[in-house]
């Protein structure tokens, strides 16, 4: 055995226990299926479809224009979810219809209501419920119905592809997504990865749970929801949906850390052991620069080179390319206060600041 000093040994195992953690991150949402392209031409995607289009948005004049576009004319509602801002004007503009969000129940949070007073007017076999940082691709409706129809599901979230603006979300979001499927995976925990930005369902078994409006005192809806439909036994299904469309999930750096905080309340409802698991993956990922300082005070230089990569290497499949993936470092660290108040404002009940809406989680 060679003779080499404590640090290479250490270091050499902290990489194995890197790639373990963010090769199983990754094989956890590669186990989500995929949506598949539809056989078929995206000009029949109304007819064929029967899906309408729910929308609930509060101050998105910047964002509401594209979602609207991006899905097929006459399909799209928007619930103006008493926006301080023109996006109810923007959305009619773009081709939506406009209701205004009603009054908040006691104790209500605004998207629940919003999506419960879209879905009313409605008489479609399929309702999907967008958010408005969402875009997506001709026959995505078509598509999702069709493959929902195929397997019987009454329920089905969609991971979109991320869409990166700014530097912090390029650094940022993909090192959480993959500490996201460090912590939880489809099938232990499926509340926690049921997402509602891209939310199909049949409408008939979603009046039978009593639309968003059984669960519209829940801060974290999207959890609450295929928990009640889990207890009625109704079909239910996670889809990653490649090439499909994208969204903006925060924006910039400040919206990166409000996500995160309102992300730490979902992992608290559904399992304190998931945040508790992402804060250790956290921290065993920043043990990467004193453990790189050890390497070069023994002046162990070749194996500092090739430890130096490791983030890049270990988190390359959640980058975009390559280049992107360098930067892994600074998420490392710069993610890892974020976690830790986040988790805390969890723990202690703290009130947070959503949408311009100050919140407790219940």
């Amino acid at each position: 055995m060679p003779d080499l000093p404590l640090s290479v040994w250490v270091a050499a195992g902290a990489a194995v226990v890197y790639f373990i953690f963010f090769s199983i991150a990754w094989s956890n949402y590669r186990s989500l299926a995929s949506l598949q392209a539809r056989k078929g031409s995206a000009e029949t995607e109304i007819s064929e479809a029967d899906c309408m289009v729910v929308i609930p948005a509060r101050n998105e004049e910047m964002n509401i224009a594209r979602a609207v576009t991006s899905l097929p004319h006459d399909t799209v509602i928007v619930v103006d979810d008493h926006s301080e801002d023109r996006t109810a004007e923007v959305a009619r503009k773009a081709g939506a219809g406009v209701l205004p969000a009603p009054p908040l129940p006691r104790n209500g949070f605004g998207k629940a209501n919003a999506c419960a007073a879209g879905v009313r007017p409605l008489t479609s076999r399929w309702v999907l419920f967008a958010d408005a940082d969402t875009h997506f691709e001709p026959g995505f409706l078509s598509a999702a119905v069709a493959d929902a129809e195929a397997k019987g599901l009454s329920l089905v979230s969609y991971h979109l592809d991320p869409e990166y603006r700014t530097f912090a979300e390029n650094v940022l979001i993909p090192y959480a997504r993959a500490l996201v499927f460090c912590g939880a995976n489809p099938k232990g925990h499926f509340s926690a990865l049921f997402t509602g930005h891209c939310l199909l369902a049949r409408r008939e078994a979603y009046n039978f749970l009593g639309t968003h409006i059984a669960i519209v005192t829940h801060l974290v809806e999207d959890v609450k929801l295929p928990a009640l439909a889990e207890r009625h036994r109704l079909k239910m299904a996670i889809a990653r949906a490649p090439g499909w469309g994208t969204r903006r999930m925060y924006a910039g750096f400040r919206g990166i850390y409000r996500g995160i905080e309102r992300h730490a309340f979902r992992f608290m409802v559904v399992s304190s052991m998931i945040g508790i698991l992402i804060l250790l993956v956290a921290f065993w990922a920043a043990l990467w620069l004193p453990l790189l300082a050890w390497l070069c005070w023994d002046r162990q230089w070749i194996a500092a080179g090739i430890f130096a990569l490791l983030p890049m290497m270990a988190l390359r499949p959640w980058y975009p390319n390559w280049l992107r993936a360098l930067f892994a470092p600074l998420a490392i660290y710069g993610l890892l206060p974020a976690l830790l108040r986040g988790l805390t404002s969890a723990i202690r009940g703290k009130a947070i600041v959503w949408k311009g809406r100050t919140v407790r989680a219940v």
